[in-house]
């Protein structure tokens, strides 16, 4: 019988490098219209460190609160470039992790972590800029003694997270990407930069059209337009 609550199993399927290097060139608020602004994790969970852009494959972590033992074996098992998805209950009473477990993680070459929990140490991972986004701030450390599991599914701040998403979080929050859209987000994304550029063009230029914000206030019955 599978001891459901406390199993670890491997990442079975990840983005191609030449697919996450893609995603890496873009911005949250895009992939977020591209799917209907529903798999944007809630902005509760923040940047601890200072500027950039998290981009990989989910390494997904579901934990009890407050215990790090099967955060310390993910940083073990993943691989160069995985993103390691905590899901400890939202919970901020105890850090899940801190500087050390950061440095062996950045030596191992993980891209960075998004934890629904708290995180410790905050002013030496802020010095370092090493990706971490957390819910909050807390001094006091964790236990480690499980239970947990390892790249199952999870939830994170009111999104599914499955094992191989793409995540992507930059200085205005996180999306998660499922790896069987990917592909598909990836073209409207590049459809919506293009929009974008042509519409800076023309308010450089003056010719924007704006028109339509009248159109949909008399369309909605807005009184003196």
């Amino acid at each position: 019988m599978d001891n459901i609550g406390f199993r670890i199993f491997p990442l079975e399927k990840r983005a191609s490098k030449e697919l996450i290097d893609q995603y890496r060139t873009f911005v949250t608020p895009h992939i977020s219209d591209n799917m209907n602004r529903l798999n944007s994790v809630d902005s509760s969970i923040r940047p601890i460190h200072t500027h950039g852009t998290l981009v990989g494959s989910a390494f997904t972590v579901k934990t009890r609160p407050g215990d790090n033992l099967l955060v310390h074996k993910a940083i073990d098992m993943a691989e160069p470039g995985d993103v390691i998805v905590v899901d400890a209950g939202g919970d901020i009473t105890n850090a899940i992790m801190g500087e050390i477990m950061v440095r062996i993680a950045q030596k191992n070459g993980i891209a960075g972590f998004v934890i629904n929990g708290a995180i410790r140490d905050s002013k030496e991972i802020r010095e370092m800029n090493y990706p971490m986004y957390a819910k909050a701030v807390n001094h006091r450390g964790p236990y480690k003694d499980g239970p947990g599991e390892i790249n199952v599914p999870i939830q994170l701040a009111g999104v599914v997270v499955n094992p191989g998403d793409i995540v992507v979080a930059d200085m205005d929050g996180i999306v998660i990407v499922p790896l069987e859209d990917a592909a598909e987000i990836e073209e409207r994304v590049y459809a919506t930069m293009e929009m974008e550029k042509k519409m800076m063009v023309d308010i450089e230029e003056g010719t924007i059209d704006r028109s339509w914000v009248d159109v949909l206030l008399r369309k909605k019955g807005c009184q003196g337009v």
